[in-house]
Formats: structure tokens, sequence, C-alpha cells
């Protein structure tokens, strides 16, 4: 069975499922994540990260 892209609110320690589904694209690296294994996201640009490689690069990028 074919997995759904979830359309998501990223909030400070949470986040709100608009749309129903299973899985998010990271911001950096385009790979899917299973909304059960999200745990990495930027409120301010609104995208979910892989991991915490991904959050830091997205980090370093904005302090440049």
């Amino acid at each position: 069975m074919d997995k759904k892209k979830a359309k998501v609110i990223f909030k400070h320690n949470s986040f709100e499922i608009i749309e129903e589904g299973d899985y998010v694209l990271c911001g950096i690296s385009g790979k899917k994540i299973l909304l059960k294994d999200l745990n990495y996201w930027n409120v301010d640009f609104q995208e979910a990260y892989f991991s915490a490689k991904e959050a830091d690069i997205r980090y370093k990028q904005i302090k440049k």
C-alpha cells in the first residue's frame, strides 16, 4: 500500500496534523520521515528534518 504525505503545522514542542498522512519530507535531504519518527523541525521555516544532522545543517545556513 502506498504511503501518503501528511500536511502538518509545526509548533513549539508539537505539531498539528492538518491533512492525514504517513510521512513528511525532510527540508534538507528530501527523505521521507514517518510521523511516528518525527523529532526535528523548525517552527519559523515550517520544515522537518530527518535527523539532528540535517537540523544542524539548516541551523548553520541560517547563522551565515
